[in-house]
């Protein structure tokens, strides 16, 4: 993870004050990377540093800075000696107090975590040269964070069981942005999820050339004629990965059809079906936490146990 300005605007302007608590460097064992980050308000906190003991210590000791209204702390916490867990690593935790006029303008940010003294020509180097997503770095007890990194594109086809179950299980995880697409505004649940933004159309493979080519698909509309719509126009328009729902009988066919609209079967090929581990079983949840296991699991480049897209 990498700073999330957006996140911590809306908690502050949710909650009041919020310390957020950074994993800013591990050592051996520990139980999230660095990057990592929660944050606390009076009665109530979102995301995790993880490690049971290590947590309750973060969230208790950010209570601790709001009632008594410190800015910043820094610990190293050895996991074993300190908290009695068994990681064998130890965390280096920052906790920074922010309101709404605290947040940072622009990103990278580099800020010193004792007293302020001009930055020196390393911190300047790292903070210039870092990209989106890289993880937090320490140079010379300065504290430089990256912006986060573009969200990758995921569309959603059709909010039936299966749509709405791989959206649920997507919106949370960090680093996407779903756009989700079925025929009609009373297809979709009367809350969407945070992040997630649905279209109805009522020609829904019109809306193929909108996506961004680098985009993942996943094709899970309640109609084979439209589904076969859609992969004809992914197929034209380009994608990162797409993945059809249905047996293998529905993808033979669909593979001929494909062939008589003029594409090879090399990039036929490129579309997965069908889709999660069928290990798994078949009920929505489980189609879901396959496809969503997969993408996590191979660097978000699969749809399937089996096959890459």
């Amino acid at each position: 993870m990498s700073f999330d300005r957006d996140s911590l605007a809306t908690a502050i302007a949710a909650h009041g004050p919020v310390v957020r608590v950074l994993v800013a460097a591990t050592a051996g064992s520990a139980p999230r990377d660095a990057g990592t980050a929660m944050l606390v308000w009076e009665e109530g906190q979102s995301g995790t540093v993880g490690g049971g003991a290590l947590e309750h210590e973060a969230v208790r000791s950010a209570r601790d800075m709001l009632a008594a209204g410190r800015a910043t702390a820094q610990r190293r916490l050895p996991l074993g000696p300190a908290l009695r867990q068994c990681c064998g690593g130890a965390v280096t935790l920052v906790w920074e107090r922010f309101e709404a006029g605290d947040l940072p303008e622009s990103l990278p940010r580099a800020r010193p975590l004792g007293p302020a003294h001009e930055m020196p020509e390393a911190v300047a180097r790292k903070r210039d040269t870092m990209r989106p997503g890289a993880a937090p770095a320490l140079v010379e007890n300065w504290l430089i964070e990256a912006a986060l990194p573009e969200a990758r594109p995921l569309w959603v086809w059709g909010a039936g069981h299966v749509g709405r179950a791989v959206v649920s299980v997507m919106a949370p995880l960090p680093g996407r942005a779903i756009t989700w697409i079925d025929l009609a505004p009373d297809c979709f649940p009367d809350t969407l999820p945070e992040g997630v933004t649905a279209i109805p159309a009522a020609a829904p493979a019109a809306l193929m050339p909108r996506a961004p080519v680098a985009a993942d698909h996943l094709i899970v509309t309640r109609d084979h004629d439209l589904d076969l719509a859609l992969c004809h126009a992914a197929l034209n328009h380009g994608f990162a990965s797409c993945g059809l729902i249905g047996s293998a009988t529905k993808w033979a066919r669909f593979r001929s059809r494909l062939a008589a609209l003029g594409h090879s079967n090399a990039l036929i090929s490129r579309i997965a079906c069908p889709i999660g581990d069928t290990s798994l079983g078949r009920d929505p949840q489980a189609i879901a936490v396959g496809v969503a296991a997969a993408l996590l699991r191979s660097g978000n480049k699969t749809m399937t146990r089996d096959r890459a897209v």
